[in-house]
Parts: structure tokens; sequence; C-alpha cells
């Protein structure tokens, strides 16, 4: 049989095969293994359906310590994929990260560990977004990552509509390795340390293996960033967006929104005096992750083998923004008598903000641990597996009285006391901030229980072909809960996202799974799974895919199959819960007429409240992949896979912009609640949007990927070898209240995405040079074109002896600047798509392996 090799020193290899005749034919002393995207045992790594493949050696050129810096360079992953970089309080899963294959979003990415399911964050994304959070995987303990770019929900289950990423780790380690990493930004101060510890002993008997590892970086600040790290953008060509709430602030005095007289003529707008709240982000927050990784192998004879995995992961970050924003809703007033109330008068505090109270920060806390414990084993020639897993993720986010947290009774009590100052910008007494301030607390938990049974082997023989069969049953039980502060719950803390969830569900399943060779050259993948919730139902799911041997240097390949997304738990059970926003209140713009001051129409920030519907149903998809590739030698492969998924009742949020139009015209609306208004106006300012989740629409993506490898000898200079993975988005299209949107090219939707990568070795001397692209789309605005980006990264390295190794690597080697965008006025503020362009600069590192 003819193969082609994976080439293991080039990222993002391409898992393809080439047939020639007789390549059904089984070596019965070559080891079956289970692959990604099947459970069934094969003696060769390759089947029907898309796989890309990123090896430790991979992961070692690119020069990433952290996965989801690695990951976000890989042409699949999209759109609905976020990280720590930009979290601020506003966020409601700080510290965490994600993928998102095809842009359809971390809840249609299944994220597996060793092929098995792991506990979601504790934290959800958007609220209600559950994930895995990838932060909880330490580079040290990766072997591989596999990117199945298909639809397996016939093979896994729930969540696995875009693909699956499965996440291999080292085993079957013998001796010591210590690793030791230092980098640092060269323009801006940022700074990571690494440090692992790889052990591990093989035996007749068994085997163990465990790994340690530490991770650490610094803080990269707004307020070291310039351009960038301002929410002030019109000077660059982009919008003024700082914020209402300001210091000084804004009152209502008599009825009319009196703007405080000591507010800067620059910053004075007529009815607030506005406030750049940018420079207060963390673009990069600290982090630190401690980690232990365990696997463990016991054979009591050939037949019979007993496994035991443990991980264990303890991650601190922060996370942060501006001083406390406060508005008329918090009901604070000063009395006339205050010492220093400027007109003598009762006054209603409109707009301001505690900028002497400090900025605001969370501390975050995550703990995770995952405990596997199974045998495995062979009866008649039948492989079979039983497994226990237990599965645990725990968040907290804590808030001291030195980090901004104020309460407004307190704060009301100084003020009537006359202790606190709200006017002319000052900085009262560290006395009164510490009157004034509190400590919170917010906690989450995320656990599962799964347990496994299955079985694969020859199943029987039709017309002299082996017919593979794989079958098993599985039963998982799943909790979340996320528990706010009280003192959010009773409404005394103001400008930060608050949520509330708390669910619970069983499952089980059972599947099916076949390989048919129908010819010498033509292998036909038949799968089917049913599953059941104890909340939504059942759903059943089915997989056809073949590949073909067309010729010995040709191989076709294509699938079908169904999907489905099972509600999170997060979208079930959400208790109240808010957001915070922007939005243009053109209502009120043109109802105050152009002449007064809110007739600019400037986007503003206010409040959507959110809860959970217990009615949701499953959203579901169809997905179709065909592909060939072409290996005309050992040395060369070029492969192209064109794709479609199609994917139904899409659970979202309601439209802001749609709730908007249909209820803000309306003063006295239950949905789109509104201030009163001042005397002779007819609207008040928004005070809260009441909305929901619901089964919104469908979204669908077409595409097409393109992979290519070349070796090549160059005799006494070593060699050298090519890759390319390119990732087309031809359509991606969403279906909102009947209305279809095209977001190809749109914000954050670029058309196309490719990484191309070079390996040089010779000897013990080895050099990377790794082009990493993303296509121009549209601003928000849709009035002009985000540029494209190509980021060049290079790294070398050299083993001094059987011991030590050296490298040393540049990632974003040119110091490019992300692409100005004027952004999308909700989260983008600062000139750059934060999800999509990585603002850090210039990273320079070094690191030293040993080896015993």
């Amino acid at each position: 049989m003819k193969r082609l090799h994976t080439l293991p020193s080039l990222c993002a290899v391409a898992v393809t095969t080439v047939f020639t005749p007789n390549v059904m034919a089984v070596d019965e002393s070559v080891e079956r293994i289970e692959v990604t995207g099947s459970r069934i045992k094969r003696t060769d790594i390759e089947g029907p359906s898309p796989i890309q493949s990123i090896n430790k050696d991979d992961i070692a050129n690119m020069g990433f310590d952290n996965l989801q810096q690695l990951l976000e360079r890989m042409p699949a992953n999209g759109a609905g994929a976020f990280s720590t970089r930009g979290n601020s309080q506003d966020s409601t899963a700080n510290g965490g990260a994600s993928i998102s294959l095809r842009g359809l979003g971390p809840d249609a990415t299944l994220v597996l560990i060793n092929g098995r399911r792991v506990a979601s964050s504790a934290f959800a994304e958007g609220i209600t977004n559950s994930f895995v959070d990838i932060n909880n995987i330490p580079v040290s303990a990766i072997e591989r990552i596999d990117i199945l770019k298909d639809g397996a929900s016939a093979i896994y289950g729930s969540d696995a509509i875009a693909g699956v990423v499965n996440i291999v780790l080292r085993k079957d380690i013998e001796g010591i390795e210590i690793n030791l990493g230092l980098g640092e930004a060269t323009g801006n101060g940022y700074d990571e340390q690494t440090a692992s510890l790889v052990w591990g002993v093989k035996a007749d008997k068994g085997s163990a293996s465990i790994i340690l590892d530490y991770f650490n970086n610094g803080t990269l600040s707004a307020s070291e960033m310039g351009r960038f790290g301002t929410a002030n953008q019109s000077p660059y060509g982009g919008r003024d967006l700082r914020s209402g709430r300001g210091f000084p602030g804004s009152f209502i005095v008599d009825k009319v929104k009196t703007v405080d007289p000591s507010c800067p003529a620059d910053r004075d707008n007529g009815t607030a005096c506005v406030f750049d709240f940018g420079p207060y982000n963390l673009v990069i927050p600290s982090a630190e992750r401690i980690g232990a990784i365990g696997q463990f192998d016991y054979h009591f004879n050939d037949d019979l083998t007993a496994f035991f995995e443990f991980a264990v992961q303890h991650n601190t970050s922060e996370a942060g923004g501006a001083p406390t924003p406060l508005d008329e809703e918090a009901g604070l007033t000063v009395p006339g008598t205050h010492p220093n109330n400027p007109w003598g008068k009762d006054a209603v505090i409109d707009l301001y903000r505690t900028v002497d109270a400090g900025a605001r920060r969370w501390d975050i806390e995550s703990d995770s641990m995952r405990l596997v414990l199974g045998l495995r084993g062979v009866i008649n020639d039948w492989d079979w597996e039983v497994s226990a897993q237990k599965g645990r993720s725990e968040s907290s986010q804590t808030g001291d009285r030195s980090q901004g947290w104020v309460r407004t009774d307190y704060l009301q009590a100084e003020i009537d006391a006359g202790n606190y100052n709200p006017f002319g910008g000052t900085y009262n007494s560290a006395e009164v901030i510490d009157r004034i301030t509190t400590s919170l607390v917010r906690q989450g938990e995320s656990n599962i229980s799964a347990y496994n049974a299955s079985i694969t082997g020859h199943a029987f023989t039709l017309a002299d072909r082996d017919i593979m069969m794989a079958t098993g049953v599985e039963y998982r039980e799943e909790d979340v809960s996320d528990v706010p502060d009280v003192q959010f719950q009773r409404g005394l803390i103001y400008g930060t996202e608050s949520v509330s969830a708390a669910a619970a569900r069983e499952q089980y399943a059972a599947y099916v799974e076949f390989s048919v060779p129908l010819t010498d050259n033509f292998e036909l993948q038949l799968a089917g799974r049913y599953d059941h919730y104890s909340d939504f139902g059942s759903t059943t799911n089915p997989k056809v895919a073949f590949q073909w041997g067309v010729t010995e240097d040709l191989t076709a390949r294509a699938s079908w199959s169904t999907g489905f997304r099972a509600p999170s738990l997060a979208q079930i059970g959400l208790g109240p819960s808010q957001a915070s926003s922007f939005i243009t209140d053109k209502y009120l713009c043109a109802a105050n007429g152009p002449n007064h001051p809110d007739g600019t129409c400037r986007p503003l920030d206010f409040k959507s409240a959110f809860s959970g519907n217990p009615d949701l149903e499953a959203e579901e998809s169809e997905t179709w992949n065909i592909g060939m590739i072409w290996a005309p030698t050992q040395q060369f492969d070029i492969g192209f896979d064109v794709f479609s998924i199609v994917q139904d009742n899409k659970i979202d949020k309601l439209q802001l912009s749609d709730i908007y139009n249909a209820n803000c015209n309306d003063q006295n609306s239950s949905v789109c609640k509104r201030f009163t208004p001042e005397p002779g106006k007819t609207f008040g300012d928004i005070n809260e949007i009441e909305s929901s989740f619901v089964n919104l629409g469908s979204q669908e993506v077409q595409g097409m990927d393109i992979s290519a490898h070349y070796g090549l000898g160059l005799d006494q200079y070593g060699d050298v070898k090519f890759g390319l993975e390119w990732s087309y988005m031809h359509n991606f299209e969403k279906e909102i209240n009947g209305e279809t949107v095209d977001y190809t090219g749109e914000y954050k939707y670029p058309k196309n995405r490719w990484l191309a990568t070079t390996n040089w070795m010779m000897d013990d001397l080895a050099a990377n040079v790794n082009l990493s692209y993303i296509g121009e789309f549209e601003d928000f605005n849709k009035t002009r074109t985000v540029d494209e980006q190509l980021l060049v990264d290079m790294s070398g390295s050299y083993r001094f002896n059987d011991t030590i190794k050296l490298s040393v690597g540049v990632n974003n080697v040119f110091d490019e600047e992300p692409s100005f965008a004027i952004g999308d006025e909700d989260g983008d503020f600062y000139g750059y798509v934060t999800s999509v362009h990585n603002p850090m600069g210039r990273y320079v590192y070094t690191k030293v392996t040993f080896n015993f």
C-alpha cells in the first residue's frame, strides 16, 4: 500500500490518504487505534472526514505557550471565538477562552480531551454561551490537536455542529523533560514565563506519566496602547464613544438636565460631561496557571488493561474596567443643603462616575478537575472499553473595597451627611471612599458525570469483505450554577453585568457505526446515534461518508450528516441577569429635534435584562463535505474540501435593534422602559430593555478548505518542508425573524484566512517561518473596509547534545498593528476588532529544554 506520509514538522498537517488495490486488507500484527471522527479502531489514521492535525512539534514551531493564541491562528477558527484579550468587567466569562469553528460560535464546536467530553466553564460567555475553557489545557501536555472539520453528532452527540477539537494528551513517556521559557513584547512590556516538568516510565506491566505545568503572563493595559487605548477614536477616523456617565457628572435640577459647571468645555455635550473609559481597560489581563496531568495504564494480561487519568488546574486572572457608572435609575439625590451643591437646590444625579473610588477590578480564580477510570480489553478480537468520568469546573470572581466597587446606599448616606462631594470632579478622602465601597463575590460551578461502554471489531463478512463495527452506550449527568453577589440581586451595584443561573439534566445515548469496504479502494462509513435529554426530549442523527481511491495518486471523499445542539443549561436555567450595550436612541433624538444637544444621536450605554427560557428546542443542523486529495509523490500532496453547514432553530438573544424598533417609540412600553421625560419632552432616557433567548432562526455557511504540503531535500544542506492551510468562506447567512442577512465579508467575517509554514532542518539545527493571514472585511458601518493583515513569525532551535536544546523566536516580526476599524460600538471601541486582531505587537521569546 502506498501511503502519503504526514509531515510532523509542518504546522496544521492535513490527514490524507491514497488508496491502491487491496487497501482494505488488514495486517493483524498492526495495532488498531481509534482516531478522531470515528469510534471504529483501524490500522491507519485516515478516515472519510477531513481532519487537521497539529502535533507537539508543530506547536513548538509556532512558539505559543497559550492554547488560545495558537488556535486563533488556525484558519478554520472564526467569528465568535473569544479570549481574555479585551476581557473587562462587562464580560460574563472573565478569564476564559474558546474556539469557534467556521464562525458558528463556541457552542457549535465540541471540545474533547482524549476523545471524551469535559465539564463546561462555570461562567457562560454572553450570559448563556456555554463553552469549554481551553485555558484549562496546558500546551506542554498536548501530544496533538485534531480539528475535525465536519459535523459529528452521529459520532459524539450534541455540540458537534461545526466540528470537533480533540486534544490528545502526551503519554507513553520515558525519562524526564524540563522546559523553561521567557518572552516579552518589545513595545509595551507585556511578558510571559513558562515552565513544565514531564516525567514518564514504561514497563511490561504498564506505563505512567505525570506532567506539571506553570504559565504566567503580565498585564497589558489599554493606557499603554496609545491610539488603541482610547474610546475617542475621532482623531484617527473613528467615532467618539466616550461615555455620558462622566466625572464631573450631570444632574437633574428643577427637572432639567444640567451639566456640572466645572465640566471642561471639550467634554460638555450639553447634557453630559463625557468620559474616556478606554485607558482603564485591560487589553490582556495578568494570569497565572498551574496544572498537573497524570495518565496510568496497568496490564493485567494481554487482553485486559486498567487505565486512570487525572487532571487538575488552578488559574488566576483579573478583569477590570472604568470606575462605576451611575445614572438616574440609581435614585441618588443631593439635597439643596449639601455644602458643595452649586445650585442650592435639590438635585438628582443623572449621569456620574465615581472616579475617586478607583477603577473596578475583579480577581478571578478557576479550579478544574477531571478524573477518568476504566477498563479496556479484547474478547474474541473485539476491543471493548468501559469507563467512568467525573469533571468539575469552579470559578469565583471577587472584588474588595480597594477595587472600586461602590454601593449606592452607602454613597447616598455619605452624600446626605455632606461627607461625599459629587460636584466639580472632586476626589474625596480615602476615609469617605472606604465608607462607600464594598466587597463582592460571584461563584459558579459546573459538573459532569459520564459513564460509557463501547465495543468495536469485525462484525461480519459480506461478499468476502470484512465489515467493521463500533457500538456503545453513554449516560451523562450535568449541572451548572452561577450565583451573583446578593448586593447585585438587591440592586445596590451598578454598571456591571449580573448573571444568575441554575439548572441540571440527565442524558443517555446509544450509537452504532459501520465501516463497509464496498470495493478494494472504496470505503463506506455509516453511523447513527440516538440521544435522549431529560429536559427537551430526544433526537436521532445519521451520518453517511465514503473515501474512494480513484487512482493510485487521487483520493475522493464525501460525507453527509445531521447534527444538534441541546440548549445550554445556562439558557434554560438563567435567572434575572443584566448586560450593558450601546445604542443610538433615534426616537429620543428625533423627538428632541436636531438643534437640541441630544439631536447629535450619540450612542450611549444602557442596560438590557434577560431571563431563561425552559421551552427552548434543540438546534438542528445538516452538513455535507466533498473533497479530493492528489498525492503524486511521497513529498507532495494537495487537497481541497468543499463544505456546507445549515443550522436551524438557532438559539440566540432577541436582536436589541429589533426590540428597540418595535417598542422604544412608546414612552410607556413595558419592554423598553424609559425614565420620566423632562418637562415638554416626549421621551425620557432609556432605563432598561427586556430581552430573552428564543429559537430565533437559522444560519448557513459554505466554503472551501485547501491544504498542501511539499518536502524538498537539499542534500548536505538539510531538508525543507512547506505547508499551507487555507479556509475560504463562500457564504455565511443568518435568518432572523424571517429576514436573511448575508455576513460574508462583513464585520468579523473575512472571506479568507490562511496559514503558510516553512520548516528547515539540518542535523541539530532547525528554523521556521510562519505566515498568518486574515483577509479584509467590511467595517460595521458598511462605509469602509477593514484591511487585511499578514503576520510573520520566525523561530529557530539548536540541540547542543542529547540533554540540552535551545529555541528562540519572534512572533509578529514586523510589529504589525491591528487593522483599523471604526467598530461596532458594543465592545469594539478602540479602533480595531478585538476578537479578530491582536494588538500585542512584536513578541520575542526563548526556551530551553532539558532531557534526562
